[in-house]
């Protein structure tokens, strides 16, 4: 019998929030990429369901939010490359979670696996986990969902 290896990815994406299972997945994400040597690619996206009306047609509000957004990345992508992850890139998104990561994000950064939690801080979790199920089902690479 052939000898079975695990199989290695080169790229991995990651969603991230703070919610307690994307933290998990941020924290397996950064295990396999450091396993494997692969390129990590850090994303998050900012819900447009999250604002009221006035809040999405004031560009200070939407900028704002954006920016505080790209902060938290950035502080995911400092722990990665002190974890000892080479090769780490950070994506911001924006829309709705499921759809901007499937059509947008994974055409654009082209991984072969990502990785994202099974609930969402916002207002995902009253959704349980459709925006994780949406990916697992039209992502064209593979999905690992933690909980």
């Amino acid at each position: 019998m052939a000898e079975l290896n695990p199989k290695k990815f080169k790229h991995i994406l990651v969603g991230v929030d703070d919610s307690p299972d994307a933290q998990l997945a941020f924290r397996y994400a950064m295990n396999r990429a450091k396993e494997d040597d692969a390129e990590l690619t850090i994303t998050s996206i900012l819900e447009s369901d999250d604002m009221n009306v006035y809040q999405a047609l004031n560009k200070d509000f939407v900028h704002g939010q954006r920016n505080d957004l790209e902060k938290h990345v950035l502080g995911y992508q400092d722990l990665a490359m002190r974890f000892g992850i080479k090769n780490v890139n950070v994506i911001i998104g924006e829309g709705d979670p499921g759809e901007t990561m499937v059509k947008q994000i994974i055409p654009e950064v082209q991984p072969d696996l990502l990785i994202v939690g099974s609930l969402s801080k916002k207002g995902l979790r009253k959704r349980f986990g459709s925006q994780a199920a949406y990916m697992a089902k039209y992502a064209p690479i593979s999905v690992l969902v933690i909980r």
